[in-house]
This record gives structure tokens, C-alpha cells and sequence, in this order.
């Protein structure tokens, strides 16, 4: 016999489990962006030796081009989810990522390879903007910031299962430029094998519920009830529907003239978002995922030990993202923010000072000492420090930072700014390293350090609140909102200071 008020816990834990699932649909989208971050890794020296890649510039281009389709699909993607809707573009990225695998893995030339590359990218910069948009919306806020962590979970395994099946796929063919199966080498089916999860994601999402915030601006209350009620857990659901209706103009469609502003021409909130995005970028961690076998090799590593070692710094990552969840909706965004960079500065200081007392470079690079334990050492903190917080952290903010009204055109511009300074850091990487690895990560030891200022003065903590709390005219000093010119209209008193 049930006691009372157990059905309603049982109900409640039904509830959950079902916002988790959807938002597990959801963020594969960040698998497919791990993934294609890194399956490049394991690839990129047999490309270069199948197309004659010498010049170092020209080869950084072709690893990083896939960034700029990145940048144009998170550009594009806000506008097309509030036409047409969040899951038919998820839908869309899961078959353009599906073509560009095959494209990738048939490449007969670096042209062609570029242009399927594009083509992935703009799959995945799409995917990048609708999972945490999508995410935010479903989400309870008492449980938001783990469930938007489902998106750097994602992204890390998707990292790890790159780099293993790089690993698997050359140990198999005794080289990556060996000969597999059916006659194509095995750096082509590193990108073949990438058509399974855009398979898998596209099948997921056809069953994952539109976003009710979608719903509601579309007209269609009562579809947006039923998610509210089943999926989210929502009790008073005609409330919620109007607290979303007094944040959406449902007959005004968003474009990008609503991120304008007084501040440099924008809203302060959408700098505070793109300088979020590029100092996660600028801090240099997509080096460590797309050269960390290059890296490994200088340190003295032979190939396959390269190859286990970048693996077992894939495997760290999905480590620290699970403490990261679990600490994300405990002690706040912004607390680990600030913990993360000052980590990162000094990890990052650790690398450039090893590569100071090195000698050689490219692979000869050698060690005088023990600098070189030392090298490891920073290289690993560093991914412990960035997974357990500014890589899921940011993409939590970015999900939940934003009111409605400008949510997704908000965090599409944030979002193209990320993929363009990752395009910029990664293309870059390679003439920084002709210049000197200790100028290189000197260079990435700065940002770590303006990054811990930029978070102490410039960003907000959301922990808790609702999301038609957030206000796109508020200015923010030391974590805190403060009131604008233009009123404080849906902020909480006490989260204004003078």
C-alpha cells in the first residue's frame, strides 16, 4: 500500500528522468562536435603526406577550415530554430554531418576534403547553438546547470571516442596511411566511422518534444502545456506559460537588430557572452585536442604512445566534466569560473617554462632536466582545470544568460564568435610553434590570466534563476547585475547593487 504523497515522488522522479533523457537527445549534437574536433587528430599527418602539405600555414588552414563552416552554421542556426523550430535543426545537422563524413572519408584531394570539412562544420556549428538553447528551455532551474552540462559531457566523450577509435583504426592497419578495408586507407575511415553517431543523433532527435518557449512564441499553447507537464515537471504550467509569454512578443520575430545596443553597438549582455566564448577558446584548449599527438611526439613519445597518451587525456577530461556537473548547480557558474582560470594560468605557466629549457624543434624537441615531466604535468592540469570548469560552465551561461526575446539569436552570435576564435587559435598553433612552444603557451598563459579578470568584473551568477528573470539591458559589475539606464524590469532586488 503507497503512503501519501509517494505517488507524487514517483511521479516527480518519472518527470526527471524523462527532462534528463530528452536533454541526453539534445546534447549529441556535442558529441558530434567532440568527435569532429578531434578525429582530425589522428589523421592529420597522413593527410598531410597524402595531398603534400608542406607549408605549416596552409596545413593549419586545412585542420581548422571546418571551424569557419562551424561559425557560419552557429550564425544561421538561432534564426532557423525560431522559423522553423528547434528540432528540425538539430534534424538538419544530423544529415549534413552524415554527408560529410562519407564526403571526408572519399576525399580525392585537399579541395575537396576542405569543402566536406565546411560542410560538417556547418553541422556542427548549428548543433552547437541549439543543444544548450534547447537544454535551458526544457530545464527545470534548480537542475539547469547539470543538465546544460550534458553538453560538455557530450563534447568530451565525443573527444574520447575520436581519439580511441584513431587509435583502434591505426593499430588495426599498422599506420594510419595503411591500408584497412576494402582498400581505403585508415585516416579515411577515422572520418567514416563518424556517420554512425550523426546517424544515431538525427534518430534521437525526430523523437525529442519541441522547446515549449518555441511552442508558445509559435501560438501553440497547448502543445507547450503537455511538454511543460511531462517533460519538465512543471506543476502550475499556465503560470510558466505566462511568465514565457510576458518575455516573448509572439507576434515579432527575432533577427539580429534585437541584439543592439548602446555598448560598442550591442547589448552588454551579448559582449559579456562572446568575450565568454573567445576567452574559452583563447585559452588554447583545442591545441592540446587537435596537435596533442604532435605535442606528445616532442616530449619524446613515439607514435602509438602519443596516440594512448592524447586517449588517456581524453578519458581525464570526461572525469573532471562529471565533477564539473556535479558541482555547476552547488557553488555556482561564476565561483567556478574563477577557479578554472586561475588553474589554467598556472598550468599554462608550467608548459611555456618546461619549453623554455627545451631544445630542437617539431619532434626533436628534447629536455634538459626534468622539464619535460614538468611539460606533462601542466598539460594534464590544464585539461583538469579547463573540463572541471570553463568547458561546461560556458556553455551553461550561454544556454541560460540570454532572455527569451534574445536567446537564440543571442547565443548564435556568441556562438560563431567561439568557432571563429577557435578557427583563429587552431590555424595559428602551428606558426606559434615555429616561433617557439614557449611563446605559444606564454600567449595562452596571458588569456588564463585576463580571463580571471574578465570573469571578476564582467560576469553574472545565474545560479537559481528563472529564465524569464534574465533582462538584456542590465550591465554587470563583479558578478552582479546592475540596473540600466533603460529600468530593471524581471531582475530580483537582490540581485541589484548601486
Amino acid at each position: 500500500m503507497s503512503t501519501p504523497g509517494s505517488s507524487g515522488a514517483v511521479a516527480d522522479k518519472r518527470l526527471n528522468r524523462r527532462v534528463v533523457g530528452i536533454s541526453i537527445g539534445a546534447a549529441l549534437g556535442g558529441f558530434l562536435f567532440g568527435f569532429d574536433s578531434s578525429v582530425i587528430n589522428g589523421a592529420v599527418d597522413s593527410i598531410r603526406d597524402q595531398f603534400g602539405l608542406d607549408n605549416d600555414t596552409f596545413a593549419g588552414f586545412v585542420v581548422a577550415i571546418a571551424l569557419l563552416g562551424c561559425a557560419v552554421g552557429a550564425w544561421f542556426a538561432g534564426s532557423l530554430a525560431n522559423r522553423y523550430g528547434r528540432i528540425r535543426v538539430m534534424v538538419l545537422a544530423a544529415v549534413l554531418f552524415f554527408v560529410s563524413a562519407f564526403g571526408s572519408g572519399f576525399a580525392f584531394g585537399v579541395w575537396d576534403l576542405m569543402l566536406w570539412r565546411v560542410i560538417g562544420g556547418l553541422a556542427i556549428g548549428a548543433a552547437s547553438v541549439i543543444a544548450p538553447a534547447y537544454i535551458a528551455e526544457v530545464s527545470p532551474s534548480k537542475y539547469r546547470g547539470r543538465l546544460g552540462s550534458l553538453q560538455q559531457m557530450a563534447i568530451v566523450l565525443g573527444i574520447f571516442a575520436a581519439l580511441l577509435s584513431d587509435q583502434l583504426l591505426q593499430n588495426s592497419a599498422g599506420g594510419a596511411e595503411q591500408d584497412l578495408w576494402f582498400g581505403q586507407e585508415a585516416w579515411r575511415w577515422m572520418f567514416l566511422v563518424a556517420a554512425v553517431p550523426a546517424l544515431i543523433y538525427g534518430l534521437a532527435a525526430l523523437k525529442l518534444p519541441e522547446s515549449p518557449r518555441y511552442l508558445v512564441n509559435k501560438g501553440d499553447d497547448e502543445q507547450a502545456a503537455e511538454v511543460l507537464r511531462v517533460f519538465s515537471g512543471e506543476t502550475d504550467v499556465q503560470s510558466k506559460i505566462d511568465d514565457i509569454k510576458s518575455t516573448i512578443d509572439v507576434e515579432e520575430k527575432q533577427s539580429l537588430g534585437d541584439l543592439r545596443g548602446s555598448a560598442w553597438g550591442l547589448k552588454p549582455i551579448v559582449w559579456t557572452a562572446i568575450l565568454l566564448s573567445v576567452f574559452q577558446q583563447f585559452v588554447g584548449i583545442n591545441v592540446i585536442f587537435y596537435y596533442s599527438t604532435t605535442l606528445w611526439k616532442s616530449v619524446g613519445f613515439d607514435s602509438d604512445q602519443a596516440f594512448l597518451t592524447s586517449t588517456i587525456t581524453s578519458v581525464t577530461n570526461v572525469v573532471v566534466t562529471v565533477i564539473a556537473i556535479l558541482l555547476v548547480d552547488k557553488i555556482g557558474r561564476r565561483l567556478l569560473l574563477l577557479i578554472g582560470s586561475t588553474g589554467m594560468f598556472v598550468s599554462l605557466g608550467m608548459m611555456a617554462l618546461a619549453f623554455s629549457h627545451a631544445s630542437g624543434s617539431g619532434d626533436a624537441v628534447s629536455f634538459s632536466g626534468s622539464w619535460d615531466t614538468v611539460a606533462i604535468v601542466g598539460a594534464n592540469a590544464f585539461v583538469v582545470f579547463f573540463g572541471a570548469t570553463w568547458g561546461p560552465v560556458v556553455w551553461v551561461l550561454l544556454g541560460e544568460m540570454f532572455p527569451n526575446r534574445i536567446r537564440a539569436t543571442g547565443l548564435a552570435v556568441a556562438a560563431a564568435a567561439q568557432w571563429i576564435a577557435n578557427f583563429a587559435i587552431t590555424m595559428t598553433f602551428p606558426v606559434f610553434a615555429d616561433i617557439g612552444l614557449t611563446f605559444a603557451y606564454g600567449f595562452y598563459t596571458v588569456m588564463a590570466l585576463l580571463s580571471l579578470v574578465f570573469v571578476f568584473f564582467r560576469v553574472p551568477e545565474t545560479k537559481g534563476m528563472e529564465l524569464e528573470d534574465m533582462h538584456d539591458d542590465v550591465r554587470v559589475k563583479r558578478g552582479k547585475f546592475v540596473a540600466s539606464t533603460v529600468g530593471t524590469a524581471g531582475l530580483p532586488d537582490d540581485r541589484l547593487t548601486d
